[in-house]
This record gives C-alpha cells, sequence and structure tokens, in this order.
C-alpha cells in the first residue's frame, strides 16, 4: 500500500449519522488492500464501474455505491480515499442472524447451534454468494441466452465428493450427515472466486455478466462468511484460514492457541518452518487420528532437538533433557518396549501445544540473536 493511500487514525472522517449505511460485509483487510490496489491503479479500463462493483460487494447495502456513482468524477479518488482512511472504524455486518430459540435447543452444546440451524445458514451464505457471482466462474452464468445447468453444479460435487445431486444445497439433506456438509463446505471453498468487473446484458432482464474472477480474494471471503456461521455450531470446526491446510475445516481450540497456530501456519521459512506448517496441518484438522497427533508431535520434536544447544543457553541450562524425556519416554518418538504407553490419548495434545509453544519462543530468541 503506498503512503498516499495509507489509512491513518488522524485522518478518518468523523462518523456521522449514516454510518449504520456503511457496514462492511468483506473482512477488513481485505477491503483496505482491494481499496489500495484501485487508488493506486486508476488508470485502468472501466476504473470507476469496478470501483461500484467493489463497493456493492463489500458493504451490507448499497449506499457507499450511490454515494460514489453521485459524487463528480473529479472527486471520486477523493471519496474512496477518505473511505480507506475510514476503514479501521467501520462496523462489519453479517448475513448470519441470531438463531432462534427452537435451533439453540436442538443443539448437542449449550449456546450452540444445531446441525439444522448451521445447515441453513451456510445455505444462506452460499446462495448469497452464488447471487454475487461468486460461483459463475466455476457453474457458468445463468443466462436466458443459456441457462446454468443444475446438473453441472451437481456433476462438480459430484465428481469430488462421489455424492450425487447435492445442487442446489438442501440443508436438511446437509443436516442428516457430518461428514457431507463438512464436506460440501471444503468442496464449495475451491470452487468459488470473486468477480471483479461485469457488464450488463439487458436482454430478457438477464442482468450482470461478471468477469475477471480472483479465487485468491474470493476464498478469503467465503472463509470469512462461513466461518461466522461456524463459530455458533455445535460442529465445533472452522476452515483454516492459513498454512498447509488453507480452506479445510480444523479443530476449534481457545483463542490464545488459535492465535498461536494462526501465527506458526503463516511462517514462509523453508527448513523448520516446513516441518512445523507439517505438523499444525496434522494435528488440527477435523478427522485426525492419534497416529496423526503423534507424528505432529514427533516433528514438532524433530524441531527442538535441533535447537538444542540454545535451550539449554537460554531456558532450561541446568537439564534441557527435561523437554525430550516425555517424548521419549512416553512410547511417542522412538517407541521401544522401555517406554510407557498406559496415557491418555488427550496427553498429545498437552504436548503439541507445548512443543509449539516452545518453537515460537525460540524463533523469538532467535530472531533476537541469531545464531
Amino acid at each position: 500500500m503506498s503512503d498516499s493511500v495509507r489509512p491513518c487514525r488522524e485522518e478518518h472522517l468523523a462518523l456521522s449519522s449514516r454510518d449504520a449505511d456503511y457496514q462492511l460485509a468483506w473482512p477488513r483487510a481485505l477491503f483496505q488492500a482491494e481499496m489500495a490496489d484501485l487508488l493506486n491503479h486508476g488508470g485502468i479500463a472501466e476504473w470507476a464501474e469496478r470501483c461500484e462493483l467493489l463497493l456493492e460487494d463489500a458493504f451490507t447495502g448499497v449506499a457507499p455505491r450511490d454515494d460514489f456513482s453521485a459524487t463528480s468524477s473529479a472527486q471520486r479518488h477523493d471519496f474512496l480515499l477518505r473511505l480507506l482512511r475510514r476503514a479501521p472504524f467501520l462496523s462489519e455486518g453479517t448475513l448470519a442472524r441470531v438463531p432462534y430459540w427452537s435451533e439453540r435447543q436442538r443443539s448437542r452444546l449449550p449456546g450452540k447451534v444445531s446441525m439444522l440451524g448451521t445447515a441453513r445458514a451456510l445455505t444462506r451464505v452460499v446462495d448469497d454468494l452464488d447471487r454475487r457471482g461468486y460461483f459463475e466462474e466455476a457453474l457458468g452464468k445463468d443466462c436466458v441466452d443459456g441457462p446454468r445447468e443444475i446438473d453441472r453444479a451437481s456433476a462438480l460435487l459430484l465428481r469430488e465428493l462421489d455424492v450425487p445431486d447435492l445442487w442446489p444445497l438442501n440443508a436438511g439433506r446437509l443436516s442428516e450427515n457430518r461428514d457431507l456438509i463438512c464436506d460440501v463446505i471444503e468442496a464449495l471453498h475451491d470452487m468459488v472466486s470473486r468477480p471483479r468487473s461485469r457488464s450488463m446484458h439487458s436482454y430478457g432482464g438477464c442482468g450482470w455478466h461478471n468477469s475477471d474472477f480472483s479465487m485468491g480474494s474470493g476464498q478469503v471471503i467465503y472463509r470469512w462468511s462461513v466461518n461466522r456461521v461456524l463459530d455458533t455450531s455445535e460442529l465445533g470446526l472452522r476452515l483454516a484460514e492459513e498454512g498447509d491446510d488453507t480452506g479445510r475445516l480444523v479443530e476449534v481450540t481457545d483463542e490464545a492457541r488459535t492465535e498461536l497456530a494462526a501465527s506458526m501456519s503463516a511462517r514462509t521459512d523453508h527448513g523448520a518452518g516446513d516441518v512445523v506448517r507439517h505438523a499444525i496441518a496434522l494435528f488440527r484438522r477435523r478427522d485426525a487420528t492419534e497416529h496423526d497427533k503423534r507424528s505432529a508431535v514427533v516433528n514438532l520434536a524433530g524441531v527442538l532437538e535441533e535447537r538444542r544447544s540454545l535451550i539449554k543457553d537460554q531456558l532450561v541450562s541446568k537439564d534441557e533433557g527435561v523437554l525430550f524425556q516425555i517424548a521419549n519416554g512416553f512410547n511417542i518418538r522412538h517407541r521401544n518396549p522401555s517406554q510407557r504407553t498406559d496415557y491418555d490419548a488427550a496427553f498429545l495434545d498437552w504436548v503439541f501445544w507445548w512443543y509449539l509453544s516452545t518453537i515460537e519462543l525460540t524463533d523469538r530468541i532467535l530472531a533476537r540473536d541469531p545464531r
């Protein structure tokens, strides 16, 4: 982002009575990045039309788009610049409504939404994205000159999931099968892409034909939207937003561990970084077995072994071996007859997060004092 469009607190607009009309329907960071990109490329073809599409798509209502359209051409850049500076203070709307009484009562977990309620909310999200053209690249345009064939969407899902007649989504059917709803969520993630340009086809009231699709930003919006549904669900899962398992459902943990996994998965270094990212993906996937979790712990132990001298000097100078005693003595690493096997599987969870947090600590020590 260039300095000319960098948002800053001192320059943001005063909040006005129209702020309720400026609720974001996107992740804030994505809106800021996409808006900055348009501001920095004002000379591209159909710039104003692209801006209108972004404003229509990124907000819950049409007021931002209409205000932009009503602004003179000479003032439109400044309008968008002021809006970008104001972005940190805009509220985020949601497509997901607060679940009703019956939906909450059917859930197996207090305060969470049942499978049926989750399936209904998911269907609403997917239908809204489809209406906005997010599946047009993968599924085609439902045009008066060439209607979209429902069988095309079902055929794609059949090819990926080996389940027939899934499109359009049926909330009742999805709610009856946990594996099916999870597979559909992941498969649609791989099909979604955001349109960045469009043209009007007025014949027969057809409407907009979309183009210039971005899978990257489309998947960010899809994950953000679906995760807001999953965060209220009894499923206990959400789509990973970083790492080797991006776009795949992973088990939900507390906020601190979620942030730790997110920061460690976002590493881009090779060597230790590759091992850590693989271990996290292996450990937190929704169908992870005890063997998978043990393998993840072994991988992290290997990273710590390579940093043994650092740990001895900086962390536990008297006996760095205590860090590896559990992995070596509890049938985790070498797995010989002398090791103990009488421990609960939850023990692996504790060791995994302990080792991951220790690696994060040694990362910070190495960044401060490279060796």
